[in-house]
């Protein structure tokens, strides 16, 4: 009987503590709370670990709060632009005066995709891929007039396809910069060009690469854009989320949803909305203090980190899971659910199998490794640079590869 060959018996233990001990951002691990030490966090894709940066920020917050009462107000009313500012340069590559930091992701990708569309005489469709998150999804088949890109599960939308869809139709196209199941990196410069030849916006949702990617949103000359705050850069449950408008457009575009922080003259309690000439106009209302302090402190931490170590760090901690899958796991039913390279993928690696739900359940139950499941068949395994160590990484496996049978 004939037989393939053996699978490469990966990386061993001490290759892992190796790397640690080069690690550039190890010092980093530190400036977050571990309660649990014992177990292994692989989720901060989905939630960040808590800086003590942020939870300062948060302190602080809260004795103004107790000290100063509704005189607070002075120091608070313009945070979602200063924190804006704080993350746009070392974050988001886009210069001062086109970020703010305020309500939700979705709330901020409704915003911003009605006013697109409403910019662009003649045309109402939005694209999106059908592979896209689920809230993304929603929310522009809420506006109606929806295309659907259907692109490959693994490499996501590339150039190609984006292109397949643009027609004099057209208005705006919203996708992923990082896609949230395959961790599949788009190709920002080339597919915002190409919707600019066909006479359309450019709308890119952050949320899986603000903070372990280095974004180049001025350089690829997006028109807009949304983000989580509370995954990468570590804001805190719930945080506010980032909306980027290029400063050409701000004054261009009216955004659907009028409220008090976007008026010109605030406290002048107009008769008629007439709203501010910069990004300001874009705010709606009250903005959460302590959930912007999270922010503050999360992009304090990163920023000082430095996206390029960052992004270093992450393609080298997910080039040794796909090591370890291809030696320990493949055999035993799994397949890689995301991009092999590390350039074509984010900072998180997505193991797809038959019987993907009970493997995830038993590795938290049993292996003390925190992952998430999406359904069908995918588990996600959140590589965090600033948090996540080389030697998790390789426990993390050892641990699933022990209970996948």
């Amino acid at each position: 009987m004939t037989t393939g060959p053996s699978p490469p018996p990966g990386p061993d233990r001490p290759h892992a503590e190796a790397l640690d001990a080069a690690d550039a951002l190890a010092a980093f691990r530190t400036r977050f709370a571990d309660e649990d030490p014992g177990t292994i966090y692989l989720c901060g894709n989905s939630l960040g670990r808590q800086p003590m940066a942020a939870a300062r920020r948060i302190e602080h917050a809260l004795k103004e709060w107790a000290e100063q009462l509704v005189d607070g107000w002075h120091g608070w009313l313009d945070l979602p632009a200063r924190v804006g500012d704080l993350m746009a340069g070392p974050i988001l590559g886009a210069a001062a005066g086109q970020v703010v930091v305020s309500d939700s992701t979705s709330v901020n990708l409704y915003k911003l995709a009605m006013a697109a569309r409403a910019a662009v005489p003649g045309r109402q469709v939005v694209v999106t891929d059908a592979g896209d998150f689920p809230t993304d999804r929603y929310v522009l088949e809420g506006l109606g007039n929806r295309r659907l890109i259907t692109a490959d599960p693994i490499t996501g939308p590339t150039v190609d396809d984006v292109a397949r869809a643009l027609d004099e139709q057209v208005a705006v196209v919203c996708l992923s910069h990082v896609g949230y199941r395959s961790a599949a990196l788009a190709d920002m410069a080339a597919i915002t060009a190409a919707v600019h030849d066909a006479g359309a916006l450019m709308l890119w949702d952050l949320s899986h690469s603000a903070g372990c990617y280095p974004v180049a949103l001025d350089q690829c000359g997006v028109d807009l854009a949304v983000g989580c705050t509370y995954k990468y850069l570590c804001a805190g449950p719930g945080a506010p989320a980032l909306l980027y408008v290029r400063t050409q457009l701000q004054e261009r575009l009216r955004q659907p949803i009028w409220g008090w922080f976007g008026q010109r003259d605030q406290f002048a309690m107009g008769e008629r909305y007439d709203p501010s000439p910069d990004v300001r106009r874009f705010l709606v209302g009250t903005p959460p203090v302590i959930g912007l302090a999270g922010v503050q402190g999360g992009v304090e931490v990163v920023a000082e980190a430095g996206l390029a170590a960052i992004r270093t760090k992450a393609v080298a901690l997910g080039e040794l899971g796909v090591q370890l899958h291809r030696a320990w796991l493949a055999p035993q039913g799994f397949a890689l659910g995301s991009p092999e390279e590390g350039v074509r993928r984010g900072s998180h690696l997505a193991l797809r199998h038959a019987d993907a739900q009970r493997i995830h359940h038993a590795l938290a139950r049993d292996g003390r490794v925190i992952t998430d499941f999406r359904f069908p068949d995918t588990i996600r395994l959140g590589l965090a640079p600033l948090t996540t160590r080389f030697s998790d990484v390789w426990d993390a496996f050892d641990r699933l590869r022990a209970l996948s049978y």
